[in-house]
């Protein structure tokens, strides 16, 4: 007892007691003990459509919070402009043509939960590596990375091939076809001339027919028999995989297992959203990892009763409203549980707002603010610029704005250094780490060039000069609006990556973004001093990229696009595919 005296009346002691006391609390020492990650991925979202980055007309106060308790990036930009190669790029940390999964044709997307094309197995997603470092890993919501590759079963592009321990929702993505009372949306274009040909081809059958009873046309019954037997064979052809879209494409999954199909649209929000809540409170134990893919605010935008004809901004605005709601219910499941200080929460959208989706005088896509251009245009920043907010308490400021370029790809070295794994070695990582940009211990973002592509296109070249603060970006295609000046492709319905619906410049349009973020005046030799000293400088970082490009199998060719019967998902025997397993329950 005396030597335990002795020692609390030593001189070192006791600022060693003040030492210790002056610790800093748990959370802080939280970037060690693999904190909870849930990432939160909304679907066709502008970044014109939230409160905090300017929309004050519809109510997003759950997204606002996560920015107002957290941090804000100003410029944080997807790898591609539509949802498969966007969230191909958000998985790998990867540009999305590394992969394979950006495309060399106009099918620029997964087109069919039947299609062979999808992530391949030999990439690494940051799921894999969390699930190595001992994480519960789930996702709940939107796939569109594929599902098998050679059988129905063998589920090589399934998320639970890709590191994820439980998978609920769609393995495809929300379409119109999924709502009977919408007008199709899928190649809408395509099954138009479908239709125009076997209706004349069966003209020409039944005009052949009528000859030859009438005598008006020599023509043997041979013939005629083989000319109906091929318009009944074109016919079946395409109609046994366009004519049920519905049944094919919209379908629920939990884990391996089709558990509706069709989909029953009008749960589908409840299901997801309970299904988010249990997996927190199922894993509130362990570090888990909770990848929250919406389906909204994608067409045909589902959206329940209670949000019908609240917004401003019609069915869009309710739609944004509703999964602003379901955000907040999520956030509040992780506070509820006492994971609040333990959790990494992050916001974003894959892409911008679809800007020629229309119908009627009905807008039904997003707003991208102040940027020019929208979705499936990959060098304008209205179709790759996105929200991205992190909140972590007590390890991120509160309030915090950064203006400095970042990406989705970030999150993969963000979240896999976070959960102490590392990185693969063996191949080519685009992201950057984001936390000590996040926390203030760097001032800029380790991003020098950011190379923005439409399919394996490039169309535009960012660049941060860091000494001067400028952005600049060169823009060496961009689509052709029509009608002209109309800011979008609205008579095609999406804007085209190369052929007639583009245009090539050289030299490129420049642009300087920390001066003009709309792109609205291009720079010239004549107005802009280093006009030829920045090209020549992004020039030779086009070089250096494409030296690291490598062949790889094209996910999204033709053939693996198109719909295969021997690879459909199917809850019962193909063809008779329908089950309702979530009513039966």
């Amino acid at each position: 007892a005396s030597f335990l005296l002795l020692c609390f009346r030593s001189p070192l002691v006791t600022p060693l007691i003040f030492g210790l006391l002056l610790q800093p609390p748990l959370t802080q020492l939280s970037m060690i003990t693999q904190p909870n990650i849930v990432l939160l991925m909304a679907d066709d979202l502008g970044i014109g459509d939230v409160g905090c980055y300017g929309n004050d007309t519809i109510r997003t106060p759950n997204i606002d919070r996560l920015a107002k308790e957290g941090v804000k990036l100003t410029q944080h930009i997807a790898a591609a402009p539509l949802c498969t190669p966007s969230r191909a790029a958000f998985l790998t940390g990867r540009y999305p043509l590394r992969s394979g999964m950006d495309a060399v044709n106009n099918y620029r997307v997964i087109f069919w939960n039947a299609g062979s094309g999808g992530l391949p197995p030999n990439e690494t997603t940051f799921a894999k590596i969390l699930q190595q470092q001992g994480y519960s890993t789930g996702l709940i919501g939107k796939w569109h990375q594929g599902v098998n590759c050679e059988a129905r079963n063998d589920h090589c592009h399934h998320p639970l091939n890709h590191g994820f321990d439980y998978f609920y929702g769609m393995p495809f993505t929300l379409i119109s076809d999924c709502q009977p009372t919408e007008t199709p949306e899928m190649d809408r274009a395509f099954r138009r001339k479908l239709w125009l040909s076997t209706q004349m081809i069966g003209l020409i059958a039944l005009t052949a027919a009528l000859g030859r009873l009438t005598g008006l046309i020599p023509v043997r019954w041979k013939t005629l028999t083989c000319l109906a037997g091929f318009s009944l064979l074109f016919f079946v052809s395409w109609f046994s995989s366009y004519g049920f879209v519905r049944y094919w494409n919209c379908i629920m999954m939990r884990n391996h297992e089709v558990t509706e199909q069709p989909m029953v649209t009008d749960r589908t929000t409840s299901l997801i959203l309970r299904e988010s809540i249990s997996f927190i409170e199922r894993n509130k134990h362990k570090p888990f990892l909770l990848f929250l893919s919406f389906l909204h605010s994608h067409t045909p935008l589902l959206t329940t009763e209670k949000f019908l004809q609240r917004s401003r901004h019609g069915l869009y605005g309710d739609n944004v409203e509703e999964m602003d709601w379901m955000v907040g219910q999520v956030v509040d499941a992780i506070d509820k549980e006492g994971l609040k200080d333990t959790t990494l929460v992050y916001f974003a959208s894959d892409h911008g707002g679809w800007l020629e989706r229309q119908e009627d005088k009905r807008q039904l896509g997003g707003w991208n603010g102040i940027y020019k251009g929208g979705k499936a245009m990959g060098g304008w920043e209205g179709g790759i610029r996105v929200p991205g907010i992190f909140r972590w308490p007590g390890v991120l400021p509160a309030g915090t704005v950064i203006d400095e370029p970042t990406s989705l790809m970030d999150i993969y070295p963000t979240v896999v250094h976070l959960a102490g794994g590392a990185v693969p070695q063996d191949r080519i990582i685009d992201g950057r780490d984001l936390m000590p940009l996040l926390r203030g211990t760097v001032a800029h973002s380790e991003h020098e060039f950011l190379f923005h592509y439409c399919g394996i296109h490039l169309h535009a070249v960012r660049w941060h000069q860091k000494d001067s603060g400028a952005i600049w970006k060169a823009h060496y295609v961009t689509p052709i609006f029509s009608p002209p000046g109309a800011g979008a492709c609205y008579d095609r319905g999406f804007c085209p990556c190369f052929g007639e619906g583009v245009t090539h410049h050289d030299p490129p349009l420049l642009f300087d973004l920390s001066r003009d973020p709309s792109e609205a005046k291009p720079l010239s030799a004549d107005t802009e001093p280093l006009f030829d000293t920045v090209i020549r400088k992004i020039g030779r970082a086009v070089e250096e990229h494409r030296r690291t490009l490598t062949p790889v199998p094209e996910q999204l060719s033709v053939y693996n696009v198109v719909w295969k019967p021997w690879l459909q998902p199917c809850c019962g025997t193909f063809p008779f595919c329908w089950c309702d397993k979530e009513g039966d329950s």
